[in-house]
């Protein structure tokens, strides 16, 4: 241990001059974004391209049972991350509703949902267990360990649309 007061050999902040600083700062810098972004594009994202507020809800297939959960309410032209990290399943299943349009974007998928913000484990009797029945349209990603899904305006009733 040094007394103090005391000098001695070795590195020392004095000694590092103002170009090597800036030079190591900009490495750590540079390694920290690659890191940082690496991290931000491995995950399941949905952007709403509406001039709506959207509220948001997901099925899917954990280890064991189809989940479903909800809701992430999105503000217009905005995006969120419904399944942070890699992709663990090849397929995703979503359903949307414009809140200021009365609009959907929904499918054939049948699964548990409620009004409220909810996880529910299992997608069998539904209405049985309390919960509404929903239709979801399946994201099919290919296996890849990201996936942006971007809703857009959706198909207003009369047009094809329920």
């Amino acid at each position: 241990m040094y007394e103090v007061g005391e000098r001695h050999q070795g590195w020392s902040r004095a000694r590092v001059n103002a170009p090597l600083r800036a030079v190591l700062l900009a490495v750590f810098t540079l390694l920290f974004f690659s890191i940082s972004s690496d991290d931000a594009h491995a995950d399941l994202r949905l952007c709403n391209k509406t001039d709506s507020q959207v509220g948001v809800a997901i099925g899917y297939k954990d280890k064991s049972d189809w989940v479903t959960e909800g809701w992430w309410n999105l503000a217009s032209n905005s995006c969120e991350t419904l399944v942070p990290g890699s992709l663990v399943s090849r397929y995703y299943y979503i359903y949307a509703v414009d809140y200021d349009q009365f609009g959907e974007w929904g499918g054939r998928a049948f699964m548990c949902t409620r009004e409220k913000e909810f996880t529910i484990r299992g997608i069998e009797d539904c209405v049985a267990r309390g919960f509404e029945r929903t239709g979801f349209f399946e994201i099919d990603t290919g296996e890849q360990s990201s996936w942006t899904v971007q809703l857009t305006e959706p198909v207003q009733q009369g047009t094809g649309g329920r």
